[in-house]
């Protein structure tokens, strides 16, 4: 089943002080078995996204469906089995698990509703864990014996348990280590592949976006920018924000060079910027950037991009006059 959002905005509301606009009319699809990366600056509203979409947040407006079915915000309530088929992994696995459970109790909650018998609960936790790459055996340890890459292939396994067709990983593997990221979205990606589950992973690392997602959508300040295949996004970015992300990604070339910065500061999202919210950082802007919105609109092959200068098509005052030429 497919997890749709369409015109998702979340704001914050703070007293006598205007609401912080973290999502702006987002649209987003994650189909059965397809990896989509969501990429962005720090505070650019990709967890507020995630969290909406999942029910943790409330939203301002919009629509959030699964299989057809409104993803409402979580209330006191259990959810039903068809929405406990979207799974979450948070960045801090120390923080989601709980630290007075063993680990094989907390894994087994999600097989209550499904594998009644002790016996059998046990050899599927064992199992779950075997998956994500752990003995089975440490079932019956607590989350402070292990390591954060351990930790978090827990986390995974626990939201195996409820058999998900979606997963989403908010940023995942940040806190690891270089070497235990790789290991732990490889694992994310290959078992999302086998179980055909969409998987929705949010990363501030454009390098390990473009290795294991399908397509990428592209956030700032609370709104997606470009979006589309991941190699075409990569090597023909349309939006200055998407150029400016990539070329400042290391690089492993041996010539010594420092990543280009990006200049400047992400505003305020209570006082976003008129226009474009890029406008105030980018090298390329023009008058209409400051008083026109731009909406996403194709570049390429299911590649769009919200841009005035390099991606909407021009205006009619912009247009030569064939009787003219």
């Amino acid at each position: 089943m497919t997890l749709e959002i369409r015109g998702l905005n979340v704001h914050y509301e703070r007293r006598r002080q205007e609401p912080v606009r973290a999502v702006v009319d987002v649209d987003l699809d994650v189909q059965p078995g397809q990896v989509v990366g969501l990429v962005g600056e720090s505070g650019c509203g990709k967890s507020t996204l995630a969290r909406a979409a999942i029910g943790l947040l409330p939203r301002t407006s919009g629509v959030v469906s699964f299989g057809g079915h409104d993803v409402p915000a979580l209330g006191s309530g259990a959810r039903s089995e068809q929405l406990q088929r979207i799974q979450m992994v948070f960045q801090d696995p120390y923080a989601s698990l709980n630290p007075r459970r063993r680990v094989g109790r907390q894994i087994a909650d999600g097989l209550r509703n499904r594998i009644t018998g002790d016996r059998d609960r046990r050899r599927r936790v064992e199992s779950l864990l075997e998956q994500v790459g752990l003995n089975g055996s440490i079932a019956g340890r607590y989350p402070f014996e292990f390591s954060g890459g351990q930790r978090q292939r827990i986390a995974i396994a626990r939201a195996l348990a409820a058999e998900p067709e979606i997963i989403i990983a908010d940023e995942a593997v940040s806190a690891l280590d270089a070497s235990t990221q790789a290991q732990v979205a490889n694992l994310l990606v290959r078992l999302a592949r086998e179980r055909q589950a969409g998987l929705l992973f949010i990363s501030h690392d454009l390098g390990i976006v473009r290795h294991i997602s399908d397509t990428v959508a592209v956030m700032y300040l609370g709104q997606v920018v470009e979006q589309g295949v991941t190699e075409s996004v990569w090597q023909q970015p349309a939006h200055p924000y998407t150029r400016a992300l990539i070329a400042a990604v290391p690089r492993h070339d041996g010539s010594g060079e420092l990543p280009d910065a990006l200049e400047g500061e992400v505003p305020d999202p209570s006082r976003p910027p008129s226009g474009c919210r890029f406008h105030p950082r980018c090298p390329v802007r023009i008058d209409r950037c400051v008083a026109d919105t731009p909406v996403l609109v194709p570049v390429g092959p299911s590649h769009r991009a919200a841009c005035w200068v390099t991606a909407a098509p021009p205006t009619p005052d912009e247009t030569t006059d064939p009787e003219e030429s």
